[in-house]
């Protein structure tokens, strides 16, 4: 049954049309490209680290603020302007975040001191919170058949690969012809594209909204995500995990994330509805999200390690080696929706592990020489199998959420991936140094003291090397690269084991694709989608769901008379009695 939601009878200014019938994969376009930019952001200055510190010359601390205030602050905020969106309108708060992503890009290319270069990233943090859980809850309102959002779904996953493994490249390439600042420069052209566009096209949506927006319950949620992403960023740096800037954090993480949770449960309105938890394919999907990212995001940073160490090239070439992964994940993102019809999130889900897991294998044929055909092999498998498996954990989770809790439910796949990637550098780097440090014991030549300094990273031991110079140098470089490969395989082995253990937690997921109709309940929860400029609506008719708030009337065999309405509240809801087969008026079968 086909049904509209329009805002009162108030008539939409001629020329302001918003349908989304024809025009969703337009506002698809335009979330895709938001999220491109801060997914980029994210990676796109860790070339420029070099050349940055010779010009600004932080310190040590400051350094590693620099190139942590951005994912910290980004990562601690998501609940907070996820369910914030929900409230007044994810539309708003995703325009507001351009803005501020705008001003911090320009303000961080022209600082001059690292005191404001922290302070700009910290408010790209902030622009980023605000985009990026947006992005995926307008996907969820303006695409409310699953078959078509599950279709989005694969071009926003692929989006966000394509940022993250671009950002190197790019900024390697800027960096060789201008200066570090322009990794942020240009972000404002795009911004200034964005925005108008953005505020023209996007639709406005919103959640129950029933209720006060909780903010102690935000600020503890964001205070103990910061912790918890904090402390495990701490264990990934090498810090022990007793020591207080390591427990300190995380401990507190922990206990306010407790409180927040008990807060949730105890509210009649709450930011975050628990009872999201006990639906075993919405905690799978997310523990998917975690575990994929945690093996993708560890690995990256070794594999871009063993690129630029082992085999000496350029951080140009090592982004340039990256990329087939990069267009292997955006083959899976576009055939995800025909191979989730297919298979199932169960099926694809799991294979997507495994599939991940043999590349990983297959990768621990790596050695001391260059080998392009098995790194680009690897690569591809490695890239398809991981987004194959974000994609249909992000669509599982999103699909379990209800329409009024998606910024929530985005909020909370957002954090997992950002804990999963924080976690993967802590975790895989553990177990890489682990098996690392012990090789470097016992050189002929070499000082315990230059021993030990050497077992902290490749990179040092080379510096080492070159300060002893002559037969101890030469056998010191030699034990490191050999040392460096057997950690390798390991951690490849220990990912892999990890992997597996993701194919067996997706056994939890169901086994097919249910796309029932739309429940009417569904379509009043979300109170239309507004285009901001006084109509809303979400129009189901052939093919898809439109976002037309223009008056409706029944098609072929009821030409010309306006649809019975009945009010419900501030929206009027017109049901075409002959719009839809009478075999569609029933549930839909599973796969459709």
């Amino acid at each position: 049954m086909a049904r509209t939601i329009t805002a009162g009878t108030r008539p939409r200014p001629l020329g302001r049309r918003t349908d989304a019938g024809a025009n969703r994969w337009v506002v698809l376009v335009v979330l895709c490209v938001s999220l491109l930019l801060v997914a980029l952001d994210a990676t796109v200055l860790h070339v420029a680290v070099p050349s940055l510190t010779e010009d600004l010359r932080p310190s040590s601390t400051a350094l590693l603020w620099i190139v942590d205030a951005y994912p910290l602050i980004c990562a601690s905020l998501l609940i907070l302007f996820g369910t914030l969106g929900d409230r007044v309108g994810r539309r708003r708060v995703l325009l507001l975040g351009y803005v501020l992503f705008g001003v911090a890009s320009a303000v961080a290319a022209l600082a001059t001191v690292p005191e404001v270069l922290i302070g700009a990233r910290a408010l790209l943090g902030v622009g980023g919170a605000m985009i990026m859980p947006a992005t995926l809850s307008i996907l969820r309102a303006v695409f409310p058949d699953r078959r078509e959002r599950a279709t989005a779904i694969g071009i926003w996953t692929a989006t966000a690969a394509i940022g993250a493994a671009t950002g190197p490249v790019l900024g390697g390439f800027l960096v060789e012809h201008y200066w570090w600042g322009s990794v942020f420069l240009i972000n404002i052209p795009l911004m200034a594209l964005i925005l108008p566009a953005g505020r023209w096209l996007l639709p406005e949506s919103r959640g129950g909204g029933d209720g006060p927006w909780d903010v102690l319950g935000a600020l503890m949620a964001a205070a103990g995500v910061l912790g918890a992403v904090l402390g495990v960023k701490r264990l990934g740096a090498g810090e022990p995990l007793l020591a207080l800037p390591t427990a300190g954090p995380l401990l507190a993480g922990a206990a306010l994330i407790v409180l927040f949770v008990r807060r949730q449960k105890r509210r009649a309105h709450p930011l975050i509805d628990m009872s999201l938890f006990a639906r075993a394919a919405f905690t799978t999907s997310v523990g998917c999200i975690v575990l994929a990212m945690l093996a993708l995001v560890g690995l990256q940073l070794i594999a871009v390690q063993y690129l630029q160490l082992i085999l000496g090239l350029s951080p140009l070439e090592t982004g340039l080696r990256l990329l087939p992964l990069t267009f292997a994940a955006m083959a899976a993102g576009a055939t995800g929706s025909y191979t989730l019809r297919r298979l199932g999130p169960r099926r694809m889900v799991g294979w997507g592990f495994v599939l991940t897991a043999s590349a990983v294998l297959l990768l621990v044929l790596m050695g001391q020489h260059d080998r392009p055909l098995l790194l680009t092999v690897g690569f591809v498998l490695l890239g398809f199998g991981l987004q194959t498996t974000l994609f249909s954990a992000y669509e599982s989770m999103l699909s379990e959420a209800p329409p009024q809790s998606a910024g929530g439910a985005a909020a909370i796949g957002e954090t997992s991936y950002q804990l999963g990637a924080g976690m993967g550098i802590a975790f895989l780097g553990s177990v890489m140094n682990a098996a690392y440090g012990p090789g470097l014991s016992g050189v002929p030549g070499v000082p315990d003291s230059a021993a030990r300094a050497a077992a902290n990273s490749l990179g040092e031991a080379y510096k080492v090397a070159e300060q002893l110079g002559g037969t101890a140098g030469d056998a010191l470089r030699h034990t490191a690269r050999h040392a460096f490969v057997n950690g390798l395989h390991v951690t490849l082995f220990v990912s892999a084991g990890l992997l597996l253990l993701g194919a067996l937690m997706a056994l939890r997921l169901p086994r097919v694709m249910e796309c029932p109709p739309v429940p009417r309940e569904d379509l009043d929860d979300e109170r239309g989608v507004d285009d901001g400029r006084g109509g809303q609506g979400l129009d189901e008719g052939r093919g898809g769901r439109g976002l037309d708030g223009d008056r409706e009337t029944a098609g072929a065999g009821s030409a010309g008379r306006e649809l019975p309405v009945a009010e419900t509240g501030k929206d009027t809801v017109r049901v075409p009695a002959t719009r839809v087969p009478a075999e569609r008026a029933g549930s839909a079968r599973p796969g459709r």
